[in-house]
């Protein structure tokens, strides 16, 4: 696959890689590596490499190169009306800009003069140096703005999701999968159907459950080491019984080894549980103590991101309000204008109109920082939730391991009927965490559709 080129779906900053490449969502990048471990090794085409999630990026097929556009031409190699240029929005879809009305749209302006363009299904428009899209836009008195919340979009827990009825088709970040990172994105009812549980909670607590499961089964193996370690004294100390100690003969002799056997099955048994203690039980629990700190870096991790979330929604929120106060206020002094001329109306226009202008730039500025924390937000969501899966492979597999490891010494000791154990060999060889994740993941999933900027 090296030498294959991909396209970003989504931005990655490169801070979960020491050498990781930092890219906007849209990117190019030539794949250099393809290793086992989920990570690649790419290069972007202003020449920096590094390292970055394969779930990040989707392959383009190969086509055959073609001679770069001319000056002037658009992707398609065709002429665009004067003023218009052409651009690449960060997901990857062309638009449109008239360089002299700052009009932004998604569908190719005609450059046949005087034909109308095609139906716009989205457009922008540039106030006080920031562009807007996604929402009407109404125009008030001295040519000034008012801004609305897009009505596409609906919130979720502080986080952006398109609405269903206008929402893109997306694809899966892994789609040959069950992978959590593309099925616990919307929140869900509690089992009693009342509050929300986020999936990132749903997440965790499987995970909690698993860290339990570990406590308890290492128990069970502390329980069997008690009852081998009973037996084998019990053993012992019958093997030193003086009964029947004054046959003779061969007989005698068989009889006195017979009591010997009861010793050496004893010592059989202790090494049993010893074995049992230091190659099972423990290894269990010192697994779950790991496990545990790594589950709490992770609910602390995302929490954080999560309230840094919703502080940035609180903040769009107060300006989205400040600037309809300020719009209120400027449109009742036109008014009293239009009653009543004078120049101090006509100042207390004015600086109802800066302020107004102001709390606009002030929307745009917090819309901006939440777009970015929930970007970043996104981002760890992806990661944390592969690690997640990686860490649940790992619990399966250890547990699995130990108790293969248990039927193994169970054989060693050659003391029983082998059949009781033959069973669970078989089915420790069918442990499968693939299998197991989609039968989950089915019944839990919470939401596959993603996040989207927030537009005004």
């Amino acid at each position: 696959m090296s030498g294959t080129r991909c396209q970003a779906l989504y931005p990655f900053s490169g801070e979960r890689h020491q050498q990781g490449l930092r890219f906007a969502a849209g990117e190019l990048i030539t794949v250099l590596q393809v290793p086992d471990g989920g990570w690649w090794e790419g290069q972007k085409e202003d020449g920096l490499r590094g390292w970055f999630p394969a779930s990040y990026v989707q392959l383009l097929e190969q086509k055959p190169r073609k001679a770069a556009p001319q000056a002037g031409e658009d992707t398609l190699n065709s002429h665009l009306p004067p003023g218009w240029q052409s651009y690449m929005s960060p997901q990857g879809r062309r638009y449109y800009v008239n360089t002299f009305t700052n009009e932004t749209t998604w569908e190719r302006p005609s450059s046949v003069p005087g034909t109308p363009k095609s139906p716009v299904s989205q457009k922008s428009s540039a106030v006080n140096g920031y562009y807007i899209s996604g929402s009407p836009v109404h125009q008030l008195d001295s040519g000034h703005m008012s801004l609305r919340k897009a009505t596409g979009d609906t919130q979720i827990n502080c986080v952006t999701f398109p609405h269903p009825d206008v929402m893109p088709e997306q694809q899966l970040l892994k789609p040959s999968e069950w992978s959590y990172c593309d099925y616990f994105w919307a929140d869900k009812k509690d089992s009693q159907g009342n509050n929300t549980v986020s999936g990132f909670e749903i997440l965790l607590q499987k995970q909690l459950k698993g860290k339990q499961m570990q406590k308890e089964m290492a128990e069970f193996v502390r329980e069997r080491i008690k009852i081998e370690e009973e037996y084998a004294k019990n053993l012992s100390k019958l093997s030193q019984n003086s009964l029947a100690a004054q046959e003779e003969g061969t007989l005698g002799e068989a009889w006195a080894q017979l009591k010997k056997s009861l010793a050496d099955e004893a010592e059989v048994h202790l090494k049993f549980s010893s074995k049992l203690q230091s190659e099972v039980e423990k290894p269990l629990l010192n697994f779950r103590e790991n496990f545990k700190k790594d589950m709490k870096k992770c609910d602390h991790h995302i929490a954080d991101l999560r309230k840094h979330l919703a502080s940035r929604y609180t903040a769009v929120e107060k300006a989205r309000k400040a600037l309809t106060e300020r719009q209120k206020d400027l449109e009742m002094k036109t008014q009293q204008l239009e009653v009543k001329l004078s120049n101090k109306t006509e100042e207390e226009i004015k600086k109802a109109r800066r302020k107004s202008t102001q709390a606009g730039d002030d929307l745009m500025r917090c819309v901006d920082l939440y777009n970015q924390a929930q970007s970043k937000w996104f981002e760890e969501m992806v990661t944390t939730t592969l690690e997640l899966e990686r860490l649940e492979v790992e619990r399966v597999e250890m547990i699995r391991q130990h108790l293969c490891q248990y039927t193994q010494l169970r054989h060693e000791t050659d003391m029983f009927n082998q059949s009781t154990v033959e069973l669970v060999d078989q089915l420790l060889r069918k442990v499968d965490p693939a299998k197991d994740r989609e039968l989950w993941v089915k019944e839990h999933k919470t939401g596959d559709i993603r996040p989207v900027d927030m537009e005004i």
